[in-house]
């Protein structure tokens, strides 16, 4: 049997995205099949469809590390999951595809309040902004978080999550029209990095103080202002190489604040550790999302085999939120 899936034949630009025809999935032990009904985009990739990010050891070849669907069918040794039930899942590869296997410790129902669709656009950004803000960082009630690309899939939910939980929330982002988008979901503290000096702004907003944690996607381009900008007790939490790989690190400003800068990424995490993420989602993020105080910002929906024009949308940066891919 056989399904469809976008491949990358050779490395390249959006133009090597390749709809074609592949072989089924078949779940493996502790996996289900999902009948994919979205998928979403995300930096990682366009960083592998350029040939800079392989999918970890015997994940999918195919991109997309997340969906929403519905279980065509379960592999040995799953229980607590039934054929059809809705669900969205974190992925290691994959999702750009009428058809995925998937851990089953990386499914979640797809909350209360949300469409099928939509909760495509959950699974990563819900993952990678609590392990990294909370699990890692422990952003607490009263803290300042400082959101670099706060209009992204990435800080749309950082925002709502933080003030979620009572804290005070500043955002970069590159036009007035992006940052009242941020304001709209609660953000405090507005930053045009086009034309403000991030590091100035947020200590004249804190009066002084700086952001008990930053959550960062540019990495090497805004380490030292980054440092600068941190708060004494900070923590600086590096999700993305936006800006470079490579920067200098002012350990003397680091230890006079005894600060803190930690760099994960979730797709080549061993499955277990994905599995306590997840878990840990369920219980804190989920109940927010069927309450209405958190909810997916999802900027377009592009038909799957047209991912190459979702790629050009996200690569001019024009968009707010997520940009969903449907078979």
């Amino acid at each position: 049997m056989s399904t469809h899936a976008i491949t990358i034949p050779e490395p390249g630009g959006p133009e090597a995205l390749t709809w074609a025809e592949v072989p089924d999935p078949v779940p493996g032990e502790g996996e289900v099949l999902v009948e994919v009904a979205a998928s979403a985009v995300n930096r990682a990739d366009v960083l592998q469809r350029q040939g800079y990010y392989d999918p970890p050891r015997g994940a999918s070849p195919y991109p997309g590390l997340e969906c929403s669907g519905r279980i065509a069918a379960l592999g040995p040794g799953v229980s607590g999951w039934a054929v059809g039930d809705e669900v969205c899942a974190l992925l290691a590869g994959g999702g750009y595809a009428e058809r995925v296997a998937v851990p089953a410790g990386q499914l979640l129902p797809v909350p209360e309040g949300v469409d099928l669709v939509t909760a495509a656009a959950l699974p990563e950004v819900t993952c990678t902004v609590w392990s990294n803000v909370f699990m890692i960082a422990h952003l607490r009630p009263g803290d300042t978080l400082l959101v670099h690309g706060g209009s992204s899939g990435i800080g749309t939910m950082a925002v709502q999550l933080a003030k979620a939980v009572g804290a005070k929330v500043a955002v970069t982002a590159g036009s007035p029209e992006k940052l009242e988008r941020c304001r709209e979901l609660g953000a405090d503290i507005l930053i045009n990095y086009r034309e403000e000096d991030f590091v100035q702004q947020l200590r004249k907003a804190t009066d002084g103080a700086g952001a008990d944690v930053i959550l960062d996607i540019m990495g090497a381009k805004y380490l030292d202002r980054n440092v600068k900008a941190l708060a004494v007790n900070g923590r600086l939490a590096i999700i993305g190489m936006q800006g470079g790989v490579k920067g200098e690190l002012n350990l003397g400003a680091l230890l006079t604040k005894r600060a803190a800068v930690t760099a994960t990424s979730l797709r080549a995490r061993p499955p277990e550790e994905k599995a306590a993420i997840v878990a840990a989602v369920r219980e804190h993020v989920w109940p927010l999302v069927a309450a209405g105080r958190v909810r997916p910002v999802v900027d377009r929906t592009v038909p799957m085999r047209d991912a190459a024009e979702a790629h050009r949308v996200l690569e001019g940066s024009s968009h707010v939120g997520k940009i969903l891919l449907v078979p």
